[in-house]
């Protein structure tokens, strides 16, 4: 029997594309990655994963992992290998609601699990603009972060246990529901941020938390960066720690937002060098329950702080949400970041993270290079501030792949010289290889092409990403599982 019918006989006819049919899954949803897969498998069980698995080792093809295909980096690309999508693999396996955790299969949608914890009083603190999407396998293989990392962590720090399927078939039980186990190696770790390079996860244990009783939000003018990392300290301080998100959109950003989605709207009459959407959250009845008056303690605490920060001039203007429907227009208005970027070409795409007292001379310093090397480009920037992790894209002024890669090195630079990361929470994939060969220590490349090696001996989970050639081999991986010169 040939590959297709070996994978129709194991998971049924229905759930195996071929040519046309898989155009759905080979295009990425940005449009830049066009990829040829010979076919795509829905498996609806982690048993049937690991039969895909094994029948691709028989016939000698790679095989991809896709879930809701919202990634940026090409992580799902492949020419010629077998994707594996865990749509189906979509359970809800349990809500454990005194122990704060969820039980979920890879394929469930970010918004269910929301939805599911909210049933129970709790809230599964993992929110982006792609959550109705992205599904859960897909936000562990890149460790995802959005705009709670700072008070949450990233998608890493959520997970207590992992589910995966080894490139030779074998399921690795890793389904923890423990938060300490000093049992040797955290194996689980491993496979969490390798997107598919080291096996694919098919499950998983989350970490729940209790659901906020109330929201402070608003969005604020500083007079600069650093003035608003002076709001953000004093606010963690005034609330013990409850700010959740800090979120950075810049004059260029806003007049963007302004051109694209005017429907939307702007928080002020005018558009100021810096805005600041902010939040903070509480479980804590006392401060969430409305005075006398009808304020919200936690609410007033914020105008308070703000009050303060405006009579020293520090803040320009704000806004804050009163109920809330004012409360989503402004994470409207930051969520639309991706939207309002489709379209514009050429485009060279970073997500870096910087340590927060100098995100301001990164972007001084990015921006007076890349006039240098490309005079007349265009930057468009929207940050989790709180966080230090900011989406810093470039348009250049012509589509040159040799000028894309000076742009992206020349943002290299300046990260590496400030002490930051050129990969914060999108992942390697197939785009950021060139950043990896330049910038990843020498010795971390070599274990992590060793644990490849080990548990991938044929490079046949999602090759070509993450880990880039070594020097000197004259060939970089190509995600068909073979060679490219």
């Amino acid at each position: 029997m040939g590959l297709i019918e070996d994978l129709q006989a194991a998971i049924g006819a229905a759930n195996v594309l071929t040519g046309a049919d898989t155009a759905g899954h080979a295009r990425d949803w940005m449009g830049k990655y066009h990829g040829a897969p010979v076919a795509v498998a829905r498996p609806a069980s982690t048993a049937e994963v690991a039969a895909c698995v094994k029948i691709a080792a028989a016939h000698g093809l790679p095989v991809v992992p896709i879930g809701g295909n919202t990634g940026l980096v090409g992580g799902t690309m492949t020419k010629g290998g077998l994707m594996v999508s865990l749509e189906r693999m979509n359970r809800i396996r349990a809500v454990k609601r005194d122990a704060r955790l969820v039980v979920a299969e890879a394929g469930v949608i970010l918004s269910r699990l929301h939805d599911a914890a909210e049933a129970e009083g709790l809230y599964f603190p993992l929110w982006f603009g792609a959550r109705g999407s992205a599904m859960l396998g897909g936000v562990l293989s890149t460790n995802a972060g959005g705009s709670n990392v700072l008070r949450y962590g990233s998608t890493r720090g959520l997970c207590l246990g992992l589910e995966v399927v080894l490139a030779d078939g074998r399921v690795l039980d890793l389904m923890s529901e423990l938060h300490k186990d000093n049992s040797g190696y955290d194996l689980k770790q491993m496979f969490i941020g390798a997107e598919g390079t080291l096996g694919i996860i098919t499950a998983a244990v989350m970490k729940l938390v209790p659901a906020p009783k109330a929201y402070a939000t608003a969005t604020l003018a500083a007079r600069s960066l650093p003035d608003a990392l002076v709001l953000l300290n004093q606010m963690q301080e005034a609330t013990g720690g409850r700010v959740e998100a800090f979120e950075f959109m810049p004059r260029s950003y806003s007049e963007r937002l302004r051109a694209a989605r005017p429907d939307l709207g702007l928080p002020f009459d005018h558009i100021p060098e810096v805005t600041i959407l902010i939040e903070a959250a509480t479980t804590v009845s006392a401060e969430a329950a409305p005075d006398e008056a009808g304020e919200v303690p936690l609410v007033s605490l914020l105008e308070s702080v703000l009050m303060g920060m405006m009579e020293e001039g520090l803040v320009t203007d704000a806004v804050v949400a009163r109920n809330e429907q004012q409360r989503r227009a402004m994470w409207a208005r930051r969520e639309a970041a991706a939207e309002i970027c489709v379209g514009l070409t050429p485009v060279v795409d970073t997500d870096v993270c910087l340590p927060l007292d100098r995100v301001e001379r990164f972007l001084n310093e990015a921006l007076r290079r890349l006039e240098v090397l490309d005079p007349g480009h265009r930057t468009l920037t929207v940050a989790h501030l709180g966080d230090g992790n900011l989406h810093f894209t470039v348009f250049p002024t012509r589509e040159d792949a040799a000028l894309k890669d000076r742009v992206m090195e020349t943002v290299e630079d300046v990260v590496a010289e400030l002490g930051g990361s050129f990969s914060a929470e999108h992942g390697v994939g197939l785009s950021k290889l060139n950043s990896m060969a330049r910038r990843k220590n020498p010795v971390a490349l070599e274990v992590m092409r060793a644990v490849k090696a080990a548990l991938d001996p044929d490079n046949r989970m999602n090759p070509g990403k993450v880990i880039p050639a070594p020097q000197g081999s004259g060939s970089v991986p190509s995600p068909d599982g073979g060679r490219s010169a």
